[in-house]
């Protein structure tokens, strides 16, 4: 390494105190120092002996140069902040630490088409492809996703929903196994990653309808407490009848009218009701001549309609424009 940073140099200077020394300059740290300090700390786990005698040079400490490498890693910075700030401190200063780590072990594979990256991970144990996935964007996992066949999508999603915290080492494991294969060989560590049902359900609602229905049906053969779980976490089409009058008008101004009355084919009367209270009297009326024009229609037709007005919705909740009540949510009080 060359160019240290002041960072970088204070990191390597207190990786090379014993640890009680250590931990008496990191508590004359700010929270924003000792933030930087132990991202520093984290990012320098196998520093060479010549960097290491360059720095402590730097900080006006004669160094012999037959240093032996300095030892870093989370574990090493986790520790420093506890015994400096305490644990709840620690916590809150290493997660801010983790979200600043933002350059994923799995960055390399950000431009690969989806169909590549299924050949890429083809063979590969349901669990490694459940570690990919929930460090990729969800719209790129939703796509991945998309390409498996049936059985190994459903092995897939019950995998991201049962996997708990994935650890660097399985994290690093993975990264260099496929970087291998790709010829690319150069990363940065990055902050653990959670599995679960709700990464899964991202994913999900990035899918078209028919891999949602058809995933969803094959999760409920196997694990139907985790169907349930995934299904109570999901906005669907019959849920538009939580939405609050001001969002649901929100929703409806960017549907098209034939899109919405096929959508309404066979629809209950509360979903009904609340389009046809959160919509123009002139709206009403087309969508009731549509209804009429376009006659019977394939119930794909409606599930698709459905999907696109569900989509809309999960967008507009993502981008914050209107908010969504889920079934485990207090109701509001006035």
């Amino acid at each position: 390494m060359t160019g240290l940073t002041g960072p970088q140099t204070a990191a390597i200077v207190l990786m090379n105190l014993d640890r009680a020394h250590a931990i008496e300059v990191m508590k004359h740290l700010s929270e924003a120092e000792a933030e930087a300090v132990a991202a520093e700390i984290i990012g320098l786990q196998n520093l060479d002996a010549a960097t290491t005698a360059r720095a402590l040079a730097d900080f006006q400490k004669v160094a012999s140069g037959h240093l032996p490498p300095a030892r870093g890693g989370r574990d090493v910075a986790e520790g420093l902040l506890q015994a400096s700030f305490g644990t709840e401190r620690a916590a809150a200063v290493l997660g801010r630490v983790n979200a600043t780590l933002s350059n994923s072990a799995f960055d390399f594979l950000g431009t690969a088409e989806p169909a590549q990256l299924a050949t890429l991970l083809d063979g590969e144990l349901p669990q490694t492809v459940a570690l990919v996935l929930a460090h990729l964007p969800v719209d790129q996992a939703a796509a991945v996703l998309a390409t498996l066949p049936d059985a190994a999508r459903t092995d897939v999603a019950h995998a991201i929903a049962t996997m708990g915290t994935a650890t660097q080492e399985a994290i690093t494991i993975v990264a260099e196994a496929l970087k291998a294969r790709t010829g690319v060989f150069s990363s940065k560590d990055s902050p653990d990653a959670l599995g679960g049902v709700q990464p899964l359900v991202e994913i999900i609602n990035r899918s078209d309808a028919a891999i949602e229905k058809a995933l969803l049906a094959s999760i409920e053969d196997r694990d139907s407490a985790l169907a349930e779980d995934i299904r109570a976490r999901m906005f669907t089409f019959a849920d538009i009848v939580k939405l609050e009058d001001r969002d649901a008008q929100r929703v409806l101004r960017g549907i098209d009218i034939r899109s919405l009355a096929i959508a309404l084919k066979g629809a209950h009367q509360p979903i009904l009701e609340v389009i046809s209270r959160n919509i123009s009297e002139r709206n009403r009326e087309n969508l009731a001549e549509e209804a009429v024009a376009i006659g019977p229609v394939r119930m794909s037709q409606v599930e698709e309609a459905r999907a696109e007005i569900v989509r809309l919705i999960r967008a507009l909740e993502a981008s914050g424009d209107i908010t969504v009540q889920r079934s485990d949510e207090d109701e509001y009080v006035y």
